[in-house]
């Protein structure tokens, strides 16, 4: 019998490709999609998406998606709060295993094992240290398809947001932003590829800016506040 996972989905390109490598490796037995949802707008955290995709997102794949509601603003002790009674309550239903698509980020690594240690559960990181440049590659190659719904304007302007990830996409990419966007510089909704049994169909929205004040104000140089460019992403109403 294969121990029993839970697979922590972005809704975006890393999860996808992370998803598709578990399922070619039948090691693990997924049980289902664990996101994180901003309470009041309904919307996954930073990839700005509408719960409503997610969901088309985990028919379409297969798998019960649980939703970890989050405050608008959550501080790190009420982050921590939720999601350790999550997991608690996952951990319960026999999980043993919990899967990211993180890839090179040391710091996010270590806290992500940290936590599911003090539970009892083991962390799985399927693109871990992957090339990103030949890991953006074979995502598309594999046909699957991903639109950037948030772009950081630290790294990539107004322009960006809204684009489907492609070779062009790709060669137009400033030299400091890494191709999967590891370092936060985008996050993006994907819609079609081998996970799915069907495409997720939608409408492009509006691209809407939205301001976050820094951790602290000391770099009064580079402004006060982080600036993201959101593309809102609707469901298709013929459906």
């Amino acid at each position: 019998m294969k121990p029993k996972a839970l697979f922590n989905w972005s809704s975006g390109k890393d999860s996808a490709l992370a998803l598709y490598k578990t399922f070619k490796e039948e090691k693990l037995d997924i049980i289902g999609l664990l996101t994180s949802i901003n309470q009041e707008y309904q919307r996954i955290s930073m990839h700005g998406v509408h719960v409503s995709l997610l969901e088309e997102q985990a028919s379409s794949i297969g798998l019960p998606l649980i939703k970890m509601e989050l405050p608008k603003e959550p501080s790190m002790e009420q982050y921590r709060d939720i999601m350790n009674k999550t997991m608690t309550g996952i951990k319960s239903r026999g999980v043993t295993h919990s899967i990211f698509g993180d890839i090179f980020l040391e710091d996010l690594r270590k806290y992500r094992e940290d936590q599911l240690k003090s539970i009892g559960m083991e962390a799985v990181f399927p693109l871990w240290k992957k090339d990103t440049k030949k890991l953006i590659h074979e995502f598309l190659d594999l046909d699957f398809k991903t639109i950037v719904t948030c772009v950081n304007e630290t790294y990539l302007d107004k322009s960006f947001a809204g684009r489907i990830i492609d070779e062009n996409f790709i060669s137009d990419l400033p030299e400091n932003v890494d191709p999967c966007g590891e370092n936060g510089e985008f996050h993006t909704f994907t819609f079609d590829g081998p996970i799915f049994k069907t495409p997720i169909q939608f409408e492009i929205g509006d691209i809407v800016k939205k301001t976050y004040p820094k951790p602290n104000a000391e770099d009064h140089e580079n402004g006060d506040e982080y600036v993201f460019w959101f593309c809102d992403l609707i469901k298709n109403k013929t459906l």
